[in-house]
């Protein structure tokens, strides 16, 4: 097998540098919309940090007048006033975390919105760059960590600096001189918090993108569980997970390192000035010239002092640790908005489309990628008269789905022009070109949801049941949804896992036949069924083509036997057309094709045949 490779941060760096601008920014300012809220929980802070202040305070009267006898009311004031103290930080704490949280959750539940409301509206190229489990992992984690992590810098940025600045102005009060040093200490550990900051941001990018390969690699050994099992993949599977595992693992002891060494650190230089401090006041206190600014400074003075500098601590602490919320935040907002950041496919049509008649025109048609310096596809010009069934035939990678894939705009052709109704389909607004048009493909795509809402699905105005059981009829699965328990409201299970491969495809018909589309596009729709399952697939087919302009994709040149007209595509272009007899007439490349798929039964009783 082959060797387990893993993702880097420093292979995902380029990628980061494209990351959307001013990501925090961004982030901060969604806060905006709920003023009323932030000024509110601002307040609270206030009063938090009021009450933080109060507590050394109290320190000072408590001491100096609690042991006297000539207070005995501080017997009963002293507790009174802790304990309503504590009562109202309690309530204003309450109320401030209730109100962030409401705020964080709301914006969370916007942001995702607006994420799958983007998701609904990228080009299909998007879906074949980017893993499902990339898009995935965006949505439940970096949306999450984006705005948990904003609410926590918010609360932590706005309520500890209040106390700080309300705990260092007390101290200012006491003993200017001495608190001039101590906030020596503010600046060197604000420095020593930087230096981490970059390192905490870089670990937490690489955490992220290791997170999109382990949600792959779980999705991945769900999806393909019976592989894995079949071909005796487990060793592999193990591995590759085992080496997404170790690599997060190993960035998460990073994180931990870094995190971790930021707070002793800040709290080693703050004990130090704290030290110095306490060093200095007892030398002065001894001399008798530790005076505060409005009174000799007593035992309860100095005890207040010290309180109040300990407290600074926490704060300073709390400051120090939003190095790694911060990174966080910034990792996910940076994914958060680079994917909100991303071209919608472009809706520039004007005109809209009531019903169309299905004369459909591939003019001069071409596409040539990005990357490619030759056309794909093309120049191809084909028209398909109102009402006739078009098959496109050709081996592997012909062009076949690339080019029907254009008439709803999934790909927009690099040259040319494909009109319908003689009308540039660029013209006309993308609902109203799709709402004419119906697909059922191979890969039956199935909600988890019941059966009646899997067929009304397809219809553009909400369904009777009258309506979704004649859908049902024409597909030939009436009678077997009646035999359900529920009938129509019977669960179908994660893509219609509850059903067989013909229910599914016959279900997908049901969908087809309620929208009532002029247009219809089949995508290999019999090609991995059994043959009883085709047998019965093909019936609802040619009903639901009838009156229909009909565009199928096939490989099974059986099912396309009877079209009007059959194109035969070959490096991009279209190299044969006619019906079935003329093609077989020109011994072509149609014919060669029909001679490898009939011509096996043939060649079992005469030998002497061979194909060319």
């Amino acid at each position: 097998m082959q060797e387990i490779q893993t993702v880097t941060p420093s292979k995902t760096k380029s990628a980061f540098l494209k990351a959307a601008p001013n990501a925090l920014k961004r982030l901060f300012g969604e806060l905006s919309q709920y003023r009323s809220a932030l000024l509110l929980i601002a307040l609270c802070f206030v009063v938090v940090a009021i009450t933080e202040v109060m507590l050394p305070a109290l320190m000072k009267p408590l001491l100096d007048r609690g042991f006297s006898s000539q207070y005995p009311h501080y017997i009963w004031l002293a507790p009174v006033c802790i304990i309503s103290l504590f009562l109202v930080r309690g309530i204003f704490t309450f109320t401030s975390n209730y109100l962030l949280s409401w705020i964080s959750n709301q914006l969370l539940a916007n942001l995702r919105q607006r994420m799958f409301d983007k998701l609904l509206t990228l080009p299909d190229r998007f879906f074949k760059t980017t893993p499902s489990s990339e898009t995935l992992n965006r949505f439940v984690v970096d949306a999450q960590n984006a705005l948990q992590s904003a609410a926590e810098t918010f609360s932590t940025a706005v309520r500890d600096s209040l106390v700080i600045i309300g705990l260092i102005t007390y101290l200012f009060w006491l003993n200017w001189q001495l608190t001039l040093i101590a906030i020596v200490i503010v600046p060197l550990a604000a420095w020593i918090t930087r230096l981490f900051a970059k390192r905490l941001t870089t670990l937490a990018r690489g955490t992220q993108q290791m997170n999109v390969e382990l949600t792959k690699s779980v999705l991945e050994g769900n999806e393909g569980q019976r592989v894995v099992k079949l071909y005796e993949g487990y060793t592999y599977e193990k591995e590759r997970f085992s080496a997404v595992n170790q690599r997060l693992r190993r960035l998460a002891m990073r994180n931990t390192i870094a995190f971790a060494a930021t707070v002793p650190i800040t709290q080693i230089i703050a004990s130090a000035g704290l030290g110095i401090v306490i060093a200095l006041a007892l030398w002065q206190g001894q001399k008798g010239e530790f005076t505060s600014s409005y009174q000799s400074l007593t035992v309860g003075g100095f005890a207040s002092f010290v309180t109040a500098m300990l407290q600074l601590l926490a704060p300073l602490k709390h400051l120090a640790n939003l190095n790694a919320p911060l990174a966080r935040m910034q990792a996910a907002a940076e994914n958060v908005y680079q994917f909100l950041d991303q071209a919608s496919e472009p809706d520039t049509g004007q005109q809209r489309l009531e019903r169309a008649r299905g004369h459909i025109e591939f003019k001069n048609v071409s596409l040539r990628f990005s990357d490619s310096a030759t056309d794909t596809i093309g120049p191809i010009s084909v028209i398909i008269q109102p009402g006739q069934t078009a098959a496109f035939i050709g081996r592997s990678g012909s062009g076949k789905t690339t080019l029907v894939s254009m008439l709803p705009r999934f790909i927009e052709p690099t040259g040319g022009a494909v009109l319908l109704d003689g009308e540039d389909i660029r013209t006309l607004t993308l609902e109203s070109l799709r709402s004419q048009m119906a697909m059922v493909g191979q890969d039956v795509v199935l909600f988890d949801d019941t059966i009646a809402a899997n067929v009304a699905y397809g219809a553009l105005t909400p369904p009777s049941e009258e309506e979704i059981w004649q859908a049902l009829e024409a597909a030939n699965l009436k009678s077997f949804v009646q035999t359900l328990p529920n009938n129509l409201y019977t669960h179908i299970g994660e893509g219609g896992s509850r059903l067989s491969g013909g229910q599914r495809q016959r279900l997908a018909i049901a969908r087809a036949f309620i929208k009532n589309a002029p247009i219809l596009i089949l995508d290999e729709a019999t090609s991995a069924l059994d043959n009883e399952s085709e047998r019965q697939v093909q019936e609802s087919i040619e009903q639901l083509m009838k009156n229909r302009t009909t565009l199928v994709i096939a490989h099974r040149l059986s099912t396309i036997q009877n079209s009007d007209v059959i194109l035969v595509l070959d490096k991009g272009q279209i190299v044969e057309q006619g019906n079935h007899a003329a093609l077989l007439n020109q011994n072509g490349l149609y014919a060669a094709l029909y001679r490898l798929q009939f011509g096996q039964a043939v060649m079992a009783s005469h030998p002497a045949i061979k194909l060319d």
